[in-house]
């Protein structure tokens, strides 16, 4: 799986949700998965609420379905995958948040139920 692209936030939410709208129309998608960082435990903290809240607004802003998807250790996964891949310095640092998002993508694909 190939990442798309980062969508850097603004912290404008209205600036950054119609970006995330241009994307998923550029990118013709179908739905959206977004990460959800449970505690190592499982449980919803902080962190989680404010992507819940997130996900909230978009819904209302975008033409698609939304799910969230357990996100814990994927930035951990996608480091592991940079340094088998000899991957340093500056180049790192600008795609672990997309290889990040593909790996929660992946998981959230081996989550599905198959279709015949």
């Amino acid at each position: 799986m190939t990442p798309y692209r980062t969508v850097n936030r603004t912290g404008h939410r209205p600036d950054d949700h119609a970006a995330l709208a241009a994307v998923v129309a550029e990118a013709g998608a179908v739905g959206v998965v977004a990460g959800l960082p449970l505690s190592l435990d499982g449980s919803i903290g902080p962190a989680a609420k404010a992507i819940l809240s997130e996900v909230k607004a978009l819904r209302q802003v975008l033409d698609v379905p939304i799910e969230t998807h357990d996100e814990r250790l994927s930035t951990v996964t996608a480091e592991a995958q940079l340094d088998r891949g000899g991957v340093r310095g500056s180049r790192r640092r600008e795609v672990v948040d997309q290889l990040a998002a593909a790996v929660i993508l992946e998981a959230w694909l081996a989550s599905r139920p198959e279709v015949d």
